[in-house]
């Protein structure tokens, strides 16, 4: 695990304590059950890629720990209607606050605007954040393995599909391939940005696909610019695609999203 993970992971369990003092446990799976009934997530990547297009999950982060502030005028209402409306499958929304501005409310308004499904975007380490997922409306759940034990990532996987989400497993290594791929997951997330370095190598998914198996839904994450990076992230089995910072930073959010899902060049010229 990274330093900067790290420090992410150990500010989470004092934030995650602090939630269960205010919000005990009993009172957040009450709010879970009460939550607005899923959205198929994956259902939504399979139907898009068996149509031949590309999966897109457009990601609402306001900022980063490495960029600072990614969008001034943030309204995540506005931008989850602008996703849709340029096309994408999936909407992933950022609710860290220390290290990335933002909220939980970020997510529900976001789905509120759209009837697109959303994935969580946080560090989820501990139990109750899965029901804190599911209450406040996600459909879908990030696991990082490089955050995780084995065991406990089996835990958090199988405690969220019993409250009706579906789960994305994120990798960044062969190692934590292996490890992931020991427990059941149909949604396999593949970061090409090194955890140490913060480099981004889109070789790491090509890499990675291959070494995995046919019945799982890759998505290819981090460094995806430009048609031609999809294609590309296609051509190696990834026909799902998870970007954010470079859809953030237009000016007209539903246009670059449309520009990005357009036929790549070299399959025009």
């Amino acid at each position: 695990m990274s330093d900067v993970l790290k420090q992410i992971c150990a500010a989470k369990r004092k934030h995650v304590a602090a939630a269960k003092k205010a919000r005990p446990l009993k009172v957040i799976k009450q709010m879970a059950k009460g939550g607005p009934a899923p959205r198929g997530f994956a259902q939504r990547l399979a139907d898009a890629v068996a149509a031949g297009g590309t999966g897109l999950i457009a990601e609402i982060k306001k900022a980063s720990p490495s960029k600072g502030l990614i969008r001034e005028d943030f309204a995540p209402s506005a931008l989850a209607r602008a996703y849709q409306s340029g096309g994408a499958m999936c909407l992933s929304v950022l609710t860290d606050t220390p290290y990335f501005q933002g909220r939980d409310a970020h997510l529900t308004a976001a789905r509120m605007a759209t009837d697109l499904p959303v994935l969580r975007k946080d560090f989820i380490l501990d139990p109750y954040q899965v029901y804190e997922t599911r209450a406040i409306g996600a459909d879908c759940m990030l696991l990082i393995m490089a955050a995780l034990t084995d065991k406990r990532a089996a835990e958090l996987a199988k405690l969220a599909t019993k409250l009706g989400m579906d789960v994305l497993v994120e990798v960044h290594d062969k190692k934590e391939l292996k490890r992931a791929l020991k427990f059941e997951v149909l949604l396999l997330g593949i970061n090409n940005r090194n955890l140490k370095t913060l480099e981004v190598d889109l070789a790491t998914t090509e890499e990675l696909a291959a070494l995995a198996p046919d019945d799982r839904i890759l998505i290819a994450e981090s460094g995806l610019d430009s048609p031609d990076d999809l294609a590309r992230m296609a051509a190696a089995g990834a026909h799902c695609a998870l970007v954010g910072e470079s859809l953030m930073r237009q000016a007209d959010v539903a246009a670059a999203t449309r520009a990005l899902l357009a036929q790549p060049i070299a399959a025009t010229g």
